[in-house]
């Protein structure tokens, strides 16, 4: 699997954009292959309506089929890189460019409200729950100390994954960066 999908065209990035292309997409990335058949039923749709946005994700370079892992009746399908990326500046050139960032972004906040609204700390021993949850903070920096702060944290954070990779406690993890300054609008409501 690739590392990265860097996305430089408003319309790819509309692609999996899409609500259930990017759940799949994420399915996919997280469990490993499936076909259209297993994924609709994690996601409680049909796989036909499943099939289709597989299609496009592929269409679109996203995913590939899984060659390794044939299934007689159904394609088995894989995601081709760990993450996709693009540069928000460079695709907020256009009218088109700034929406499919927009997008994406709700569809980011979406999956953090998903993932949070399914954890359940009865279901977890002491150890994780007390390791778990989000925080916020309410910082003035400038562009140069977060683009610090971000490849830092995403250093440390590769880091311990490869130190803790075989540790008999290790399981997978949502981990979210982000960071936005206040709209304009909120700035001068203070």
């Amino acid at each position: 699997m690739e590392e990265q999908y860097r996305i430089s065209d408003p319309q790819v990035l509309k692609v999996v954009a899409h609500p259930l292309r990017v759940r799949l997409l994420g399915l996919l990335r997280r469990d490993g292959p499936a076909t259209a058949s297993e994924l609709g039923r994690k996601v409680g749709e049909s796989s036909g309506s499943t099939s289709y946005h597989l299609r496009e994700l592929f269409k679109f370079g996203f995913i590939e089929e899984d060659a390794e892992q044939r299934d007689g009746r159904e394609r088995r399908w894989r995601a081709r890189h760990r993450y996709t990326s693009w540069d928000a500046a460079e695709m907020s050139d256009t009218g088109e460019g700034r929406e499919a960032v927009k997008i994406m972004h709700l569809r980011q906040a979406e999956l953090v409200g998903r993932v949070m609204e399914q954890f359940d700390v009865a279901e977890w021993p002491r150890e994780w729950v007390d390791v778990s949850g989000m925080s916020d903070h309410i910082l003035t920096l400038p562009p140069a100390a977060l683009r610090e702060f971000t490849e830092q944290a995403t250093e440390l954070l590769l880091d311990l994954a490869a130190r803790y990779v075989d540790h008999p406690d290790a399981r997978q993890v949502n981990v979210w960066l982000g960071a936005v300054p206040f709209s304009r609008s909120e700035r001068d409501d203070r």
